[in-house]
């Protein structure tokens, strides 16, 4: 191979660094490389970064490999000591230039592998100024990166360090360099984003971010914001879901459980009321908004009676979208240190939830029938509605923006018909 290629594990946040890899890497003439930007969110991401680290090399015998992202931060001494690896950079490394000029030779020891600072002192998030997000019609901006808090279950902290955040003028900046590269629709991620700009000079928040995005880049005409957490959201947030057409009407929320008690041993600041709470409130204000939601099966010490309540919270509110995570212990967290339930017993939880996952998903398509939507047509043929669902996209050219009316749904996706000129 020539030039360099990057394999993108996990997030958002990832997808957005691995474009500013490829920048870095070409500016330090990085060339024949292969960059894996890892996950470290369970222990089953870890495996599967290993396990596309060997079939590369088996594949690229001569190639450079380089292992980075929050695996490689978390676990640097374990990928550094696998002979397919070349290098290993922490998730503050990988995206300068300096650390891509000088590799090791190859067969170098473990130890010559490792450019692995310690993330806990990075205080700030450099500005990267991104022109385009490859392979998605969609750009994301980074605003926030780390975690302040210490979920029990979560090994992300370890991985991407305390929270910081980009200056409003920085985000703004890089959202009028993407629209004048013709995105249409901006999506804001970061590790905690709304906990954006508790560690900036007047403490701005998420929303007041959002809303200095769209006054001044009125060339962007839907924005969307990635996994929240409901309990820190601000009036500012809650002006954009009332009254702001560009501001897009589908959040993530990061709920974790639907049980008070498993909550509270996971260390979350939010209990079950809190987010049936917000999730009322916020379709009271903006009709048709949809939601998606992470929730993890099988934590340690969860009843039936327990995990119940989770699919009750699920029903509740009425999630089109849930990410479901078999419970996976990290090590040095202390849900590891908990009693933890049978492997078994964890992973049939997690296919009985994400089975009630698709019937809400199936509820929420056919809700939509009848419907009029506008759509945004992806590289994959698909589009995306407003509210985040899966739309034919009806043979238009990527990032087309059109009005279409829903004529019913495959069960993956709604099945639409024009109503008027593409734009």
């Amino acid at each position: 191979m020539t030039g360099i290629d990057v394999i993108t594990f996990g997030c958002r946040l990832n997808t957005y660094e691995s474009e500013v890899i490829r920048v870095e890497a070409d500016r330090a003439g990085l060339n024949d490389a292969l960059v894996f930007n890892t996950c470290a969110v369970t222990g089953e991401a870890v495996r599967q970064a290993r396990q596309a680290i060997r079939r590369a090399r088996r594949a690229n015998p001569e190639t450079r490999i380089i292992v980075t992202g929050c695996a490689a931060q978390t676990e640097a001494a374990t990928f550094a000591a696998m002979p397919e690896v070349d290098l290993v950079l922490g998730n503050e490394e990988k995206l300068r230039a300096a650390s891509y000029r000088t590799l090791p030779d190859f067969g170098v020891a473990a130890s010559e592998k490792l450019r692995v600072n310690d993330i806990m002192s990075v205080t700030e998030t450099a500005p990267q100024m991104v022109k385009l997000i490859d392979g998605h019609v969609r750009a994301f901006i980074q605003v926030q990166n780390g975690c302040d808090h210490r979920c029990t279950f979560c090994i992300i902290p370890y991985g991407r360090g305390n929270s910081r955040s980009v200056p409003m003028g920085s985000v703004v900046e890089q959202a009028r360099m993407l629209a004048a590269n013709g995105y249409r629709e901006i999506v804001l991620t970061g590790v905690d984003a709304t906990s954006y700009g508790a560690d900036l000079p007047g403490r701005p928040s998420l929303g007041q971010l959002a809303k200095a995005i769209l006054r001044h880049v009125p060339e962007i005409s839907r924005l969307r914001l990635s996994s929240i957490d409901s309990v820190e959201a601000d009036d500012h947030l809650w002006d954009l879901i009332a009254g702001e057409p560009r501001f897009m009407p589908h959040l993530h929320l990061s709920l974790q459980h639907g049980d008070n008690l498993i909550l509270k041993r996971m260390k979350r600041r939010h209990c079950r009321e809190d987010a049936t709470a917000f999730i009322r409130r916020a379709r009271a204000l903006r009709p048709g908004m949809s939601f998606g939601a992470d929730i993890i099966a099988g934590f340690p010490t969860e009843s039936e009676e327990m995990f119940a309540n989770s699919v009750r919270l699920a029903e509740e509110c009425g999630i089109a979208k849930l990410h479901v995570f078999p419970f996976s212990p990290r090590g040095g967290t202390p849900a590891a240190r908990m009693p933890q339930l049978d492997r078994g017993l964890v992973k049939e939880r997690a296919a009985r939830l994400r089975a009630v996952g698709e019937r809400l998903h199936t509820a929420h398509l056919a809700g939509m029938v009848g419907t009029v939507q506008r759509i945004l047509v992806e590289n994959t043929g698909l589009a995306h509605t407003e509210n985040f669902t899966l739309a034919d996209g009806l043979g238009l050219p990527p990032r087309t923006v059109a009005d279409v009316r829903i004529g019913g749904h495959t069960g993956k996706y709604l099945i639409a018909e024009l109503l008027q000129e593409a734009a």
